[in-house]
């Protein structure tokens, strides 16, 4: 994987975006300044994927890229980052800077700005610490990111517990990162991340939702999901999943064994789901732990769906989730069940049964 592959491969020129990222880069150096595409778009093309998205990373200050293009949006203007938008693109300008201190466990509440090496090493892993300049078709790496993703490792930059305590957010990065790449975490990155897993409070539902719908849409969910219980994560964000862990199931229907494994092996089981499907299969047993039953020697789990539907609702509300998305959730948990009777049901109710808004998805989770 050298510079020269990537240079040849002409993975960026394959993007969409690729021109109008291209022509905002040229701008910036006729004008004499720096420009490089900087992480995730620069990781994707070393992965020979074709980038969604193009970040850029400048020496020149906010005023310099408003005064240069025609539409820009000031969206953190206070840390050096605008928006840049070109036709039907937009790209996010920011210039190079150093950190200082993180008070809310977000943000910093002072930046410098700075050179390349410093704002390359202010990132949170070495894969995405990586810069391309498209002038000379070479790669900057200050981190060693580009040797992390020969080996397929998440390794934060510098000392890992500086990293997610400048921003909470990083540790659940880490576990989306590692699971939708298919990557180990550095066992130092590892450990920083369980021991500071608690501190995943101090970020907000909004952000922390976010991370779970990334996570449960790309590829490899399942081991995201393994990932996130054995961080600790799970336990702190989403306790009502954690407690599946060790409920075991009527070994003739489920011979996989208890509701965690189960979920796990359903999740193995999402191919590009929307949100809605990926949540519906993370939630649709989330009943069974408040409802276990041992009847007769049997285990049942009486009117696990519709409580199941009910801590739904709660969790994701809790995780600041649209109404509509909670609705369409609630309902496919609700009726999970119900398609064991389709056969039972008079014409009537099944007609009903399958004009739902939501039926489509119930059916592609059963």
């Amino acid at each position: 994987m050298t510079q020269e592959q990537l240079q040849l491969s002409g993975v960026f020129e394959k993007s969409p975006l690729a021109q109008g990222a291209l022509e905002a880069t040229r701008k910036l150096r006729e004008k004499g300044f720096l420009a490089f595409f900087a992480g995730g778009c620069v990781r994707d093309a070393l992965m020979g994927k074709i980038p969604q998205d193009f970040d850029i990373a400048t020496n020149a200050k906010p005023e310099d890229v408003e005064a240069l293009f025609l539409k820009t949006v000031p969206v953190g203007r206070q840390f050096g980052v605008m928006i840049v938008i070109l036709g039907e693109a937009s790209f996010e300008v920011a210039t190079f800077r150093s950190d200082g201190s993180y008070a809310d466990g977000r943000h910093p509440v002072s930046v410098r700005f700075s050179a390349p090496e410093e704002d390359a090493a202010r990132r949170d892993f070495t894969v995405n610490g990586l810069f391309y300049d498209p002038a000379r078709g070479q790669v900057l790496d200050f981190v060693g990111g580009i040797q992390d993703l020969g080996k397929k490792i998440i390794r934060a930059i510098g000392v890992p517990e500086d990293r997610f305590q400048e921003d909470k957010l990083r540790l659940l990065r880490a576990v989306r990162f590692a699971s939708s790449l298919g990557f180990s975490i550095d066992p130092a990155t590892w450990a920083a991340l369980k021991t500071l897993a608690p501190l995943i409070h101090q970020v907000s539902p909004e952000r922390i939702r976010d991370e779970i719908v990334k996570l449960l849409t790309r590829p490899n969910a399942a081991r995201g999901f393994e990932l996130l219980s054995q961080s600790g994560l799970m336990k702190e964000i989403l306790p009502e999943i954690e407690s599946m862990k060790g409920v075991e199931q009527p070994p003739d229907f489920h011979p996989e064994g208890d509701v965690f494994v189960h979920t796990r092996l359903l999740l193995e089981k999402l191919r590009e789901p929307s949100a809605v499907l990926a949540l519906a299969a993370l939630f649709h047993d989330v009943g069974k732990p408040s409802t276990y039953a041992l009847r007769d020697g049997k285990i049942r789990f009486y009117e696990h769906a519709p409580v199941g539907a009910k801590m739904t609702e709660k969790i994701m509300r809790r995780l600041r989730f649209s109404n509509d998305e909670i609705s369409q959730v609630s309902e496919c948990v609700a009726n999970h069940m119900k398609f064991a009777d389709v056969q039972k049901m008079r014409s009537g109710k099944l007609k009903v049964f399958l004009s739902r808004p939501t039926f489509e998805t119930e059916l592609e989770l059963h």
